[in-house]
C-alpha cells in the first residue's frame, strides 16, 4: 500500500552535508518552510575526510560564507581544537586561516543549530525520486512513498549517490564512514534528462594515539594569535588551549612497497570507475606520479579531543589491508602503529555542472537547485559556498526575486561557480588562489567588506551586524585619507626612527601613507611618529595597512576588474541561435550551446571558444540589437 503521508514546504533539501546545511539555514532564515533530508542523523555536516576547515584559497570561501550570513565559520569557531594561519611569509592574497576540528563536536553543533532552526525541519529519510510536470519541480518522494511537495528542490547529495568504498578487493556498498548510501535516486535524475558522472575520492586510514612514537616526529603548534573564521568574533571569543599535530615522512621503503604492490590497488587495477581529484592524490598516484621524489610531508592530526583516533594527511589510499600496514609501518614515528580504521577510496555519482545556471539552478528543470561535491567539486569550504548560494536562490524563486549571481570579480565563491558552470571539468573541482585573476581584491582578511552588503540586502544578515559593518568601513576610509595628510618631515626623531628600522632616511618630506608603502615599515610600527593616531581595532588597522601598502596593485586590479564587467554587463538573449551566426566555428557552436553562457564574460571563458569567435559573436549581438530598435 503506497505511503499516505504527504506534507506541504517551500523549500527541499536533500542531504545535510556542508553544502546542504548552508542551504537549508539559508532558506529557512529568510522565512522560507523548509525541510531538509538525510540518509542518517549521523551524517550531519559530517566530515568524513580530513579533520580540519579552511586552508589555502578554503579559508577565503570560509570567510565568504560568513560575510554572507552562513554558519560555518560560526561552528568552527565553537569546535577548533587548533588554529593555524597559513602562507604568513608571503603577501595578504595567499593568507589562509585554518583550523583543526573536533570532528564529532563539529557535525553535533551544526544538527543542533539546524534543529533549533525556526521555519527548518530536519528528518531521516533518503529521497529517492523527484516530482517534475512540465520542466518543473513539484517535489520529492521518499524510498518510503512519502510525498514532500516543493516550490524549489536543493539537490546536495555529497558522495553518497549510488557510493561504494574500495580498499584492495573489499567493496562495500556504502557511502563514507560505513554509513548508508542513497542508491535510489539517481535512476530518478536520468530518468528527467539529468547527466551524471561518477567521481572518486579517498581517506588515509585512522591510527591509534597510543601506538604512535611522537619523540620521532616534529611538533606542529597552532598560532599563538587566535584570528576567527567568524567576522562577529573576538580573538577573546574563542580563544582556547590548543592541541599539537606532528610532521613525519613518507620514505625509500614506504614507496618500494607502495610499487611493490600497485597491482593490488583498485585504483590501477580498473576495479574504480570514478575519477579521482588531480590536486588531492592517494599516496599511491604520488609515488608512481612524482617518481623523482624520495619522501613526501605527513601530517598526524587529531581528529578530535575526546578520541584517540588519528587522521594520517597526506596518505590517502586503497590498498589493501596488509599493504597498508606494512606502508605505514616504515614512517618513522609508524613503526608500531595500529590501525583503527582502514584507508579506502570512495565512488559516487554526481553531475555535469554545465547543466547548471550561474544561480546553481537546472537549466532544464525550474526550480531545482543544486550545490557541493553533487556538482563535481571536493572538499567542505567549496560545498558550504555553493550551498549558501543554492538555497538563498532557491528562496528567492520561491518569493519571486531575481537571483543573487556572485562574479568572478566579488569572491572566491564567484569563481568556483562560475568555473563548475562554465568550464569543462572532468574530474573533482578544488579551490586553489592561482585559480582567481583577482585574488589581491579577494582576501580573506576583506571578505566582510565585499559582501556583507549583499548578506545584508538578501536579508541574512541582521541589522546590528550591519550596523557594525558600516562603522567598520567608514572607520577604514577616514584613517585611509587621514593618514594620506599626515606629513612628516626629516627631523632629527623622524630621521633617527627610520634608521633604527632599517629604512632609507627621507631627503624631503614624505607623508605617512607614502612611509607605510615601504616594505620594512607598516601602519603600526610607524604609530611612534604619529601622535595623533586615533584608537582603532585591530582588524581596521590591518585593512588600512594592506589598503595602503598594496594601493598601487589594488588599483591595476580595480582597472581589469572594470574591462571585466564591461564584457560580464553584455548580456546573450536567451533566445539566440548559436546555429544561426555566421562565420562561427562549429567547435564554438557546440561549446555555446551546450553551457549556455548569460554573458559574452562567461563565453569568453568557454574552453574551445576562441576570441575570434568572441568577436563574432560580438557582431551578431549588434546586428540583432539594431534589428529590434528598427523594428520598434
Amino acid at each position: 500500500m503506497r505511503n499516505s503521508i504527504e506534507e506541504y514546504y517551500d523549500v527541499v533539501v536533500v542531504g545535510a552535508g556542508h553544502a546542504g546545511c548552508e542551504a537549508a539555514l539559508a532558506a529557512a532564515r529568510l522565512g522560507l518552510e523548509t525541510i531538509i533530508f538525510t540518509v542518517s542523523m549521523n551524517s550531519v555536516a559530517l566530515m568524513p575526510c580530513n579533520p580540519n576547515i579552511g586552508g589555502s584559497s578554503k579559508g577565503h570561501l570560509v570567510r565568504e560564507v560568513d560575510a554572507l550570513g552562513g554558519q560555518m565559520g560560526k561552528n568552527i569557531d565553537k569546535t577548533y581544537i587548533q588554529s593555524k594561519m597559513l602562507n604568513k611569509s608571503k603577501g595578504p592574497a595567499v593568507h589562509s586561516l585554518r583550523a583543526q576540528a573536533d570532528k564529532d563536536a563539529y557535525s553535533q553543533t551544526m544538527r543542533y543549530t539546524l534543529q533549533q532552526e525556526e521555519h527548518l525541519t530536519l528528518r531521516q529519510a533518503e529521497v529517492s525520486q523527484l516530482i517534475v510536470e512540465d520542466g518543473v519541480i513539484k517535489g520529492v518522494r521518499t524510498y518510503s512513498g512519502a510525498l514532500y511537495h516543493a516550490k524549489a528542490v536543493v539537490l546536495a547529495t555529497g558522495t553518497y549517490l549510488k557510493a561504494r568504498c574500495l580498499y584492495g578487493d573489499v567493496v562495500a556498498h556504502s557511502g563514507p564512514n560505513g554509513l548508508q548510501a542513497a542508491n535510489h535516486l539517481s535512476q530518478s535524475l536520468r530518468d528527467n534528462g539529468i547527466e551524471l558522472y561518477r567521481f572518486k575520492t579517498g581517506t588515509p586510514a585512522r591510527i591509534d594515539k597510543k601506538s604512535i612514537n611522537f619523540d620521532l616526529m616534529e611538533e606542529q603548534l597552532g598560532d599563538e594569535k587566535i584570528v576567527p573564521f567568524s567576522f562577529e568574533n573576538k580573538e577573546e571569543d574563542i580563544r582556547r588551549d590548543q592541541v599539537s599535530c606532528w610532521l613525519t615522512y613518507t620514505n625509500e621503503e614506504t614507496h618500494k612497497i607502495i610499487r611493490q604492490n600497485l597491482d593490488r590497488s583498485p585504483l590501477y587495477g580498473g576495479v574504480i570507475e570514478g575519477t579521482g581529484p588531480r590536486y588531492c592524490p592517494s599516496i599511491e598516484d604520488k609515488v608512481v606520479r612524482f617518481a623523482d621524489k624520495n619522501r613526501h610531508q605527513l601530517f598526524i592530526e587529531p581528529e578530535g579531543e575526546f578520541t584517540n583516533e588519528m587522521y594520517v594527511g597526506g596518505m590517502s589510499s586503497s590498498m589493501p589491508e596488509d599493504v597498508q600496514y606494512a606502508m605505514y609501518r616504515t614512517v618513522k614515528g609508524l613503526e608500531n602503529v595500529k590501525i583503527i580504521r582502514n584507508a579506502y577510496a570512495i565512488e559516487y555519482d554526481c553531475i555535469n555542472p554545465n547543466q547548471l545556471k550561474s544561480s546553481l539552478e537546472f537549466k532544464k528543470i525550474r526550480g531545482l537547485f543544486s550545490g557541493g561535491q553533487f556538482n563535481g567539486s571536493s572538499g567542505y569550504e567549496e560545498a558550504a559556498g555553493q550551498g549558501i548560494i543554492a538555497g538563498i536562490n532557491a528562496a528567492r524563486y520561491c518569493q519571486g526575486k531575481e537571483p543573487i549571481i556572485l562574479d568572478r570579480s566579488q569572491a572566491y565563491i564567484g569563481v568556483l561557480i562560475d568555473d563548475l558552470v562554465t568550464k569543462q571539468n572532468f574530474e573533482p573541482y578544488r579551490m586553489m588562489t592561482s585559480r582567481s585573476e583577482y585574488r589581491l581584491l579577494l582576501r580573506q582578511d576583506n571578505a566582510d567588506m565585499r559582501l556583507t552588503e549583499i548578506g545584508y540586502q538578501v536579508g541574512l544578515i541582521p541589522e546590528e551586524r550591519y550596523q557594525r559593518f558600516l562603522q567598520k568601513k567608514s572607520q577604514i576610509e577616514k584613517e585611509i585619507q587621514r593618514v594620506k595628510n599626515v606629513n612628516l618631515g626629516g627631523s632629527k626623531p623622524v630621521q633617527e626612527f627610520l634608521t633604527a628600522h632599517g629604512s632609507t632616511r627621507l631627503k624631503s618630506a614624505a607623508t605617512l601613507a607614502e612611509l607605510i608603502k615601504r616594505p620594512e615599515l607598516s601602519y603600526d610600527i610607524l604609530a611612534e611618529l604619529d601622535p595623533d593616531r586615533p584608537d582603532l581595532p585591530e582588524e581596521v588597522r590591518d585593512q588600512v595597512n594592506i589598503n595602503i601598502k598594496y594601493e598601487g596593485y589594488i588599483n591595476r586590479q580595480m582597472r581589469q576588474v572594470d574591462q571585466f564587467k564591461k564584457l560580464e554587463q553584455k548580456i546573450i538573449p536567451d533566445d539566440i541561435n548559436y546555429d544561426d551566426i555566421h562565420n562561427l566555428r562549429l567547435e564554438a557552436i557546440q561549446k555555446l550551446k551546450a553551457v549556455g553562457p548569460r554573458s559574452i564574460g562567461q563565453a569568453s571563458r568557454i574552453s574551445g571558444v576562441s576570441p575570434s569567435d568572441i568577436s563574432v559573436l560580438l557582431v551578431y549581438m549588434e546586428q540583432l540589437r539594431r534589428s529590434k530598435k528598427e523594428r520598434s
